[in-house]
């Protein structure tokens, strides 16, 4: 028999069955009292409730919400030739769309980042989730002469994002630990190219299902709504450092001007980041340019003809969504496996795993611009290699920051790392590279052969980045287990009485 924090009791539980209350705790099993009383209906539903806040539930539904955040994202992309037809701007203008979301992106992830460390996580995410989708279904109305309005609600969407991102990895590493933490991670992860992918999927079908690019942005909101709903009635608060057995024992706080002092000297950390940067900046550019660049390509080869009246073809969007995804799953899949494999030759596996699948990364995404002039199918196998190898080490970065940082400070550093991913990433990379292609097309505008290969040359600065992050793993796997060591000798100082504690800056 189990008792509610009421004092009812709960029916068809064991003597060993404990209950968790709204706030996360947990009461006690106690034996029948004459002082209990049955439980009202409204009670027993409630308690019902309780029973499923599990720390798997909640990582599920965490991960489902990671999955509509990129599917936001990456909705745009799948209709891109379209908004450029309707708005008639270029590709630098279309390339505006995705900088500016990913600047306001990274300018929130610090300010979530101190918020998450230091106030209720799960209502910051709802919030987040209940205002991006708000903004993204306004934006489905926005009429051509104010394309200023759809780069603006983009910008508004990115700060909404910013806040599930930065803040739901830390719930994560709060509910498990060691190989299960990686796996969630992994899982959790998985969500980036798979919600990348849907969104190239489903926004090209909403659009040939309305027949105009604007039913793309209405998908995403309405899931997005569910999503911070279950967020508030199925995910926990957790203590942080409740899952390394640390909740209510880590007296110290530090500041935040401390803690960005900690992150600036923790190396594993710093290198990892720029590493995480130099991904950010490949799939950044990837995603909006890849799906024109084979259909420009499919020009040239004279089996398509370029669009000239809207809606455009989606089939190269539905091909390259359907690769990031099945991509995305083996890439997650293969570097968790690969990962826990090597940690039994190595303590170093995690960082010398991301570095090994960013170098063979490189290659194969060279061997797409050389090949696609003259095959569409042997692009598409370049691109699947590529992506699988580039999508390894997504859950493993995670991973790596979770050992190095203490969990008082996890918030700030994903913030912080995503702030940093993004302002030497993919915050600039969409319209470097439309800035390149534009560039270059200009004596030539009216050649699909020149149209093709601009773009072509602007993205060959891709893998010259990926090979950059792999040389920035390497380094992290020189410092990782120092900063490690540092980060438990640290959590052990904070876990002892305040008067005891000298905080390690």
């Amino acid at each position: 028999m189990c008792v509610e924090s009421d004092g009812c009791e709960i029916e068809r539980c064991s003597s060993s069955d404990e209950v968790h209350t709204l706030s996360g705790s947990m009461s006690p099993t106690l034996k029948s009292s004459p002082d209990l009383h049955p439980c009202k209906p409204g009670q027993k539903f409630r308690a019902a409730l309780l029973r499923c806040r599990t720390p798997l539930v909640a990582a599920g539904i965490l991960s489902f919400g990671n999955v509509l955040n990129y599917m936001d994202r990456y909705t745009v992309a799948g209709v891109l030739l379209d908004i450029q037809k309707h708005f008639e701007v270029g590709d630098s203008g279309a390339g505006l769309l995705q900088t500016v979301f990913i600047c306001s992106f990274m300018v929130a992830a610090p300010i979530f980042g101190y918020l998450g460390d230091r106030f209720n996580r799960k209502i910051i995410l709802s919030c987040g989730i209940f205002f991006w989708s708000f903004v993204t279904l306004l934006s489905s109305f926005i009429t051509k002469d104010y394309y200023w309005l759809l780069v603006l609600s983009r910008c508004l969407v990115g700060i909404g994002e910013s806040s599930y991102s930065s803040i739901s990895p830390t719930i994560i590493g709060d509910l498990f630990t060691n190989n299960k933490r990686t796996m969630m991670l992994s899982v959790f992860y998985l969500a980036i190219p798979l919600g990348s992918g849907l969104g190239y999927i489903l926004g090209s079908i909403a659009k040939d299902a309305g027949g105009d690019w604007y039913w793309a942005l209405r998908v995403s909101p309405m899931l997005g709504l569910t999503a911070g709903f279950l967020i508030l009635i199925f995910v926990p608060e957790p203590k942080r450092g409740i899952a390394d057995q640390l909740a209510g024992r880590l007296h110290a706080r530090t500041s935040w001007l401390c803690d960005m002092k900690a992150l600036a000297k923790n190396r594993s950390y710093v290198f990892s980041s720029l590493a995480s940067a130099a991904v950010s900046f490949a799939t950044g550019a990837f995603g909006i340019w890849i799906p024109q660049y084979l259909v420009r390509a499919q020009v040239v080869q004279k089996t398509a003809v370029s669009c000239t009246y809207q809606p455009c073809s989606s089939k190269d969007s539905l091909i390259f969504g359907a690769i990031t995804c099945v991509t995305g799953l083996l890439g997650v899949v293969i570097g968790a496996v690969t990962t826990r494999l090597c940690r039994q030759k190595t303590e170093r596996a995690d960082p010398l795993v991301c570095a090994v699948s960013m170098l063979g990364s490189a290659i194969f995404i060279c061997l797409i611009f050389v090949v696609a002039k003259k095959s569409i199918v042997g692009a598409y196998i370049c691109i699947f290699i590529g992506e699988t190898l580039l999508f390894l080490n997504w859950a493993i970065t995670a991973d790596i920051l979770m050992y190095v940082v203490i969990p008082t400070r996890r918030a700030t550093a994903v913030a912080f790392q995503g702030f940093t991913s993004h302002l030497l990433g993919d915050a600039g990379s969409p319209y470097l590279i439309g800035l390149i292609s534009d560039s270059l097309q200009e004596s030539y505008a009216t050649s699909a052969l020149w149209q093709f290969l601009s773009l072509g040359y602007a993205l060959m600065l891709c893998p010259f980045v990926i090979v950059l992050g792999g040389m920035f793993f390497l380094a992290t796997a020189l410092f990782f287990l120092d900063d490690r060591d540092k980060a438990e000798k640290h959590v052990n100082q904070l876990s002892r009485q305040p008067s005891a504690v000298k905080v390690t800056k």
